[in-house]
């Protein structure tokens, strides 16, 4: 197996990595979807999010050819733990981390990665992996490889949320899952408001309109509690200029599929998500909290299911929500369980003593807490 890492960082050009000989290809064949690491948006993300750290893409190859990619970074401590590791890089604004891998190379992929981690002089302790799907081609492959190469592996952590994966139309969906009470309730909202005046919903189609929908979405998020907190995207121009360069490419690409809905001209509700394969990642969403007795989120949230089970190519949809989400959780009934691991990292004489003193104190600690806990 031949595999190569390339160090990345910001002052690089990750435009120039991303875009290298089969990364998109590779992301059109990927086993397991993950908007956030095709190629445009990881490109995005690596331009205006890294900062000062320092990004290595991973690459794993079979013969010659891609079979899959993973962005990594060093991480100077393991939760509460002064312990160093590797992890796959997720930043603000990334909620999924299964790497792209091509399908039917899972394994080797897999293989490819960690044993490139274990010859990497760079990488201490051990391999941190959030945001991957319990029942996806990731975890499944790891699982494989690390039975096989008699490697320390253990789930930490994982927690359910909400997914829209039903080949019921919308109307019907809506239906057999939401209660008829608040379907009741919903429709007498819209009913008033449309009394204040034309409301309208859309779908971004055209090109000219990119910039103004992503001047307007950044605007109503920065109206509410968002922008009093600091943590809307406009609050930080490197995040700003992110959320900017990823829709653009993600358009481009035909991957950007954004909504919204406008009373008297004005936006009161957008949402964002990006499609990858047959699947698309909820983003981001924005309101004006000035209308919120008329739950614009929810009323978007319609839209968006019309949107989706009316798009042939679109076969599901992950909320990316935090998990018990109050709003989508009940709306949307099916679930994505999404996990972490950490993974035992082999080497050679001193490297690998320190290495399994790592994942050893990591798993110690842990029990320890978990039994404490249970005693409280």
């Amino acid at each position: 197996m031949d595999m190569a890492s390339h160090p990345v960082a910001f002052a690089s050009h990750p435009q120039d990595m991303i875009s290298c000989a089969g990364w998109a290809e590779l992301a059109d064949d990927a086993a397991e979807a993950n908007g956030f690491y095709a190629p445009d948006m990881l490109s995005a993300a690596m331009k205006h999010l890294a900062g000062e750290q320092a990004v290595r893409l991973i690459e794993a190859r079979e013969g010659g050819m891609l079979v899959g990619l993973m962005p990594v970074t060093i991480r100077s401590r393991h939760g509460r733990l002064p312990i160093g590791c590797v992890g796959n890089w997720m930043h603000d604004h990334c909620f999924f981390g299964a790497p792209i891998i091509r399908r039917g190379y899972e394994k080797a992929a897999w293989g490819g990665f960690l044993n490139q981690l274990d010859a990497a002089d760079w990488a201490p302790g051990f391999l941190h992996m959030e945001g991957i799907d319990a029942a996806g081609a990731s975890a499944a492959a790891i699982e494989a490889i690390c039975v096989e190469q008699r490697r320390g592996w253990r789930e930490i952590h994982r927690y359910d949320r909400a997914m829209l994966r039903s080949d019921l139309s919308a109307d019907a969906y809506w239906e057999a899952h939401v209660r008829s009470k608040k379907r009741k309730e919903l429709r007498r909202l819209q009913k008033r408001l449309a009394e204040l005046g034309a409301v309208d919903q859309r779908q971004l189609r055209d090109p000219h309109e990119l910039q103004i929908w992503c001047d307007d979405f950044l605007a109503l998020e920065a109206s509410g509690w968002k922008g009093q907190e600091g943590t809307a995207l406009s609050c930080k121009p490197s995040d700003a200029a992110f959320f900017r360069a990823a829709c653009t490419a993600a358009f481009d690409a035909g991957r950007l599929h954004m909504l919204r809905i406008d009373l008297n001209g004005q936006a009161i509700a957008m949402l964002v998500n990006f499609r990858h394969g047959n699947g698309a990642f909820s983003f981001k969403i924005a309101i004006d909290e000035a209308l919120g007795r008329f739950s614009p989120g929810v009323l978007i949230e319609i839209a968006n299911l019309h949107a989706v089970q009316d798009d042939p190519g679109i076969a599901w949809m992950d909320s990316c929500a935090a998990p018990d989400h109050p709003m989508i959780d009940s709306l949307w009934a099916e679930r994505r369980t999404i996990v972490q691991y950490r993974i035992a990292l082999h080497g050679r004489g001193f490297t690998r003593m320190r290495r399994n003193a790592a994942f050893a104190i990591a798993n110690h600690t842990e029990t320890i807490a978990a039994y404490l806990k249970g005693q409280g």
